[in-house]
């Protein structure tokens, strides 16, 4: 490390975004992208520390020390060349990732952690802007035809290293375009489409063939997939919904949040819908139900359409602003988020359990609430949600976005086809190789493990291409992170 003594000297500056007034106006990126001089400073933070947690904290192992030590010192190229070794997604991460690796950077101990996400972002931005990302076709060809079902961060990730490792690559989308969850699920103003076309472009010219439109299991028989290739990767995510079943759900003007997100960017890429179809905000009370980051998503997204007034309300209780004793460091704790979509209005509530939707003419118009307290069981093994007496209380909606999580991957079409075994939650049961049931059929991402990040779905990828290459040809040259 060139200065040991940085993180003494420089203080942690994190990201700015743009004016409230001016961001809601629009669904372009909220984030303004640091100079290129200051990432540079932010990045003598690292301090060169003997054991760094940062790669234990990374899903993927990313060499962030030593990349950071590289563009601290204005060393670029091999700053990009160390991020491109792990990460087939940097400029995604560097804007989505929750940064897993600051809560593990050893710096957070007893000061502020090192701005690991935003420094990532600026690697691979110079990388684009520099000419270093460019495609790079495999010099040779092994034969082998690989499929891969699905394009969201699993998929693209497991595409792309099988490609390098010289198969030939089909990836097979059901939506017009490829990207999966990163164009369709997230809103532009987190992460603007452009940025997903660019990478796409460069993998097209490395040879990874997209087949879009294309609904495999349905449109195109599983059958007729097993045969053509020697190997498949199913990467279709998790996408059915967790519902809220309760009196009054059978009213309009209730939606899931994808509904709603999926509608959304569609929109802003163009695409029109008849007024029947429309889920529009503008001048509506919503409501949205539950505090994860896709009910942030929703409350943005609604701002954006011109919302009346926007409440987001969580079953669990508010989360602690800092660290307690029981999630200490290195541990990614579960602390209280203020996203971009926070900041720009809107009432948010902890302990709020949602006992019947109210209508008026068949559309919602108020949900009844309670307030809850959580309590460990007589055996302190779980925690027992009690609704507290003569708290119920009611809030006006007209329209209400349901956002509590998935449940598991969809099982009519590609895995009815195959007779695709399951685990105990739902999704794809695979062995320790990525292997599902069926006969040369691999999966990864939210599809085999459940609803997760970006990051994971990534690393997902990688280790399930690193398996298939494996599987069809004996060995394999590629990293397994």
């Amino acid at each position: 490390m060139g200065d040991v003594r940085g993180f003494l000297k420089i203080a942690r500056q994190n990201g700015q975004h743009r004016v409230v007034c001016e961001r809601v106006r629009d669904f372009n990126d909220v984030f303004k992208q640091r100079l290129e001089g200051q990432s540079q400073e932010q990045a003598l933070r690292c301090m060169d520390c003997a054991t760094p947690f940062c790669h234990w904290g990374c899903p993927i192992g990313n060499y962030i020390p030593e990349w950071n030590d590289y563009m601290a010192y204005g060393n670029w190229e091999s700053a990009f060349n160390l991020l491109d070794a792990t990460n087939n997604l940097p400029e995604i991460t560097g804007r989505v990732c929750p940064a897993m690796c600051e809560y593990s950077c050893t710096l957070g101990i007893n000061d502020n952690a090192v701005t690991i996400r935003e420094n990532e972002l600026a690697v691979i931005e110079h990388g684009f802007e520099n000419g270093l990302v460019k495609p790079l076709p495999p010099k040779a060809r092994t034969g082998k035809k690989i499929a891969v079902v699905g394009s969201g961060p699993s998929g693209l990730s497991c595409a792309a290293q099988l490609n390098r490792a010289g198969h030939n690559v089909v990836i097979f989308e059901r939506d017009n375009k490829p990207g999966g969850i990163l164009r369709y699920g997230i809103p532009d103003f987190k992460l603007e489409k452009h940025l997903i076309d660019r990478r796409i472009a460069i993998w097209k010219k490395e040879g990874v063939v997209f087949k879009v439109s294309t609904d495999v299991g349905s449109d195109y028989p599983a059958k007729k997939l097993l045969d053509e290739f020697d190997a498949v990767c199913l990467a279709c995510g998790s996408r059915v919904p967790r519902d809220l079943n309760i009196e009054g759900r059978e009213l309009k003007g209730i939606y899931f949040a994808m509904d709603y997100l999926v509608q959304s960017n569609r929109r802003v890429a163009g695409e029109k819908f008849s007024k029947d179809e429309l889920i529009d905000a503008k001048g509506k009370k919503v409501v949205v139900i539950g505090g994860g980051d896709t009910g942030a998503d929703c409350v943005g997204t609604a701002h954006r359409q011109g919302a009346a007034c926007v409440v987001q309300v969580e079953v669990l209780p508010k989360p602690p602003e800092c660290r307690t004793r029981d999630c200490a460091w290195p541990k990614y704790p579960l602390l209280l988020k203020m996203s971009s979509s926070h900041e720009e209005g809107g009432e948010r509530h902890w302990s709020v359990l949602t006992k019947r939707f109210i209508g008026k003419k068949g559309f919602v118009n108020k949900l009844s609430c309670v307030r809850v307290e959580f309590s460990a069981d007589k055996n302190n093994t779980c925690m027992e949600i009690k609704e507290i007496a003569g708290s119920g209380f009611e809030i006006e909606a007209d329209m209400v976005i349901v956002a509590i999580g998935f449940l598991h991957p969809q099982r009519s079409g590609l895995i009815s086809e195959l007779n695709i075994e399951l685990d105990a939650k739902g999704n794809v049961k695979t062995n320790d190789k990525h292997m599902a049931s069926a006969s040369k059929v691999f999966s990864a991402g939210d599809m085999r493990r459940g609803q997760s990040l970006v990051v994971w779905a990534i690393a997902e990828g990688r280790r399930c291409a690193y398996n298939i290459d494996k599987f069809v040809m004996g060995e394999s040259s590629l990293p397994q992170l």
